[in-house]
């Protein structure tokens, strides 16, 4: 292409170095249509390496997920392992990998790459959950684990999620290092692209049956009443939302004694394309659990269990006696997984002394464990978002002699125990299922009613959260600049329409006026956005941006001073009202061009 000489060296490059015919073959007819402006974006940009490890559309070119990319990160993490461990060729990696497309393929060619360095690796032989990759590192005292997922992402996307030695998912510097090291040799070794090398090679070993068995002799440690639960009157009605999920919930099913849950046939098996949803996320409310719905409804089902494709993740629903389908939002499941790990750990443990005992949610999470911590006096941590974050401090926390019940994120990701130091779905789904039975048998009440007790004794802690989809990076940045110079006054917004802010929290920038140096507890990152505002009313609302889909979300919870005798519709009322605010005054979307979350 004439003129365009960084460009015709990037494509030399790229057919000099993919040996894989599909993707070369989606270059060459890029150049061969004279697409330019695609070929900046496949080959001049490339996916950053992160603390969420890499996560993409499939396709050619360095901005995207395929074999190259694959192996220049495993060739980094590799060099950087060789580097930071001398003993990683004597404790090995985990390598495991989801339904999607490809993700076979991406974790062989990632053994691969291991193997030619003499790293051994425990490469699951089948799709497994998500949560079976840092379970095994700990089980193995692995150097690092590796899965193959893109979570809840659409069909089009892949990823690479990377575990450290301690269980939990990666954190500063570590990524940073892997991702120096990605740079520094970027060209693909020829023996990198022989996946068949994997198969017969003495340093693979196969980890799922004795992990499978091992987790869920772990899984049984977080089961109180095994008697009552082999005859629980709940039919459950579970969907794996088209992953890997099913077979493995069956198996944690026996290990509390329950019986199998009724499959919606429709959705239980791994499939790549999600034919039947729109988005493969349970969190998506009615619209990704309708089949769920149908399935319960014709089964006399009264609460649904949904994993999401990978099956680190759970949300759950119940049928109310109007007939109508509550589907709890994360929040409200993180506040009943809470008070029952609480409930359920002090009956079995009832000289425990409680300050010794943890609980710890993300800072855009509900504050009611907070609320439960005051109250009962166990302990509660606010860390910054994701499960990266916990399951560090958790790990943390375990060192120091310390129990950690339960940990948890709104977006539905729960961490019941410590043989998982992440989100897990699949025990997350057992201990729901627990929890339901106790309180419809032994308290003789609902999961739903048993949220408004914990309300009523703890106090309201009402959410209202969502998101708007930017695919425009300068865009989103231009929100939060005009936030934090708000109608070009140099500082940020006092009010937002009538309600008063106390106190603004920036983590991008580093600024906290609640504290005395204006200066945050929580570390503070500039390569993502995430302001806090702190209303006079009691209302928190964050908006940040996402780190691995095209969001700016906002999340809100209406914390309302007893003194202000808000009844709950008064305060859901308020609530509502206040996001209407903060959607008109700070995301302005007409301005912007934002596009609203489908309902």
């Amino acid at each position: 292409m004439s003129g365009n000489e960084e460009i015709n060296a990037k494509v030399k490059e790229w057919l000099d170095w993919d040996k894989n015919v599909t993707t070369r073959a989606e270059i060459e007819e890029l150049v061969a249509t004279n697409n330019v402006d695609e070929l900046k974006n496949r080959l001049l940009k490339r996916m950053e390496f992160g603390t969420a490890g890499l996560r993409a559309r499939m396709g050619a070119g360095y901005s995207q997920m395929n074999d190259l990319t694959i192996i220049q990160t495993t060739q980094g993490l590799t060099k950087y392992l060789l580097d930071t461990n001398d003993n990683v060729q004597r404790q090995g990696v985990v390598v495991g990998y989801d339904g999607r497309h490809n993700s076979e393929r991406f974790a062989w060619l990632t053994a691969a790459v291991l193997i030619n360095k003499g790293i051994p690796v425990f490469l699951y032989s089948n799709l497994c959950p998500t949560p079976y990759v840092p379970y095994a590192v700990l089980f193995y005292k692995a150097a690092a684990g590796i899965m193959v997922t893109a979570s809840h992402n659409p069909k089009e996307d892949n990823g690479y999620k990377v575990y450290w030695d301690n269980g939990a998912q990666i954190i500063s510097p570590v990524d940073k290092g892997i991702a120096a090291a990605i740079m520094e040799k970027l060209e693909p070794e020829v023996t990198s692209w022989d996946a068949s090398i994997v198969e017969n090679s003495p340093l693979r070993k196969d980890p799922l049956s004795e992990i499978s068995r091992s987790y869920n002799e772990d899984l049984g440690k977080l089961c109180y009443y095994r008697n009552q639960n082999s005859s629980s009157p709940i039919k459950f009605t579970y969907t794996a939302m088209h992953g890997v999920g099913y077979e493995y919930v069956r198996a944690a099913c026996k290990t509390f004694a329950f019986s199998d849950p009724v499959p919606v046939i429709e959705q239980v098996m791994p499939d790549p394309e999600f034919p039947t949803v729109t988005y493969p996320n349970p969190e998506e409310g009615k619209g990704a659990l309708s089949m769920s719905i149908n399935t319960a409804d014709a089964n006399e089902s009264m609460v649904i269990l949904a994993n999401d494709p990978d099956a680190d993740r759970l949300a759950i629903a119940e049928k109310q006696p109007s007939g109508k389908w509550h589907i709890f939002s994360g929040n409200e499941t993180g506040a009943l997984l809470g008070w029952w790990s609480w409930f359920s750990y002090k009956r079995k443990n009832p000289d425990v002394n409680a300050s010794d005992c943890y609980m710890l949610a993300s800072t855009v999470s509900s504050k009611i464990l907070q609320a439960i911590a005051d109250y009962e006096g166990f302990k509660f941590e606010e860390t910054l978002t994701g499960f990266k974050w916990m399951g560090n401090r958790s790990h943390d926390l375990l060192r120091q002699g310390k129990t950690v019940l339960f940990a948890f994120e709104e977006a539905i990701g729960f961490m019941c125990g410590t043989s998982v130091l992440d989100k897990d779905g699949v025990s997350a789904a057992m201990v729901c299922s627990e929890m339901a039975t106790y309180l419809y048998t032994q308290m003789n009440t609902t999961i739903y009613d048993q949220l408004q007790a914990i309300y009523k004794k703890y106090g309201f802690h009402i959410s209202s959260n969502s998101y708007y989809i930017c695919h425009d990076p300068p865009t989103i940045q231009k929100m939060f600049d005009d936030i934090r110079n708000y109608q070009g006054s140099g500082k940020y917004p006092e009010t937002c329409g009538p309600y008063k802010i106390k106190y603004v929290r920036d983590l991008t920038v580093g600024y906290d006026n609640s504290k005395p140096d204006n200066k945050p507890t929580l570390p503070t990152s500039k390569s993502s956005q995430m302001i806090t505002f702190t209303f006079e009313n009691g209302c928190v609302a964050t908006l940040r941006t996402s780190g691995t889909e095209p969001k700016i979300k906002y999340y809100t919870e209406h914390r309302p001073d007893p003194k202000q005798d808000l009844d709950l519709d008064s305060a859901k009322n308020e609530l509502e009202d206040m996001v209407q605010c903060i959607v008109t005054y700070f995301y302005q979307p007409e301005k912007f061009g934002f596009i609203a979350r489908q309902p």
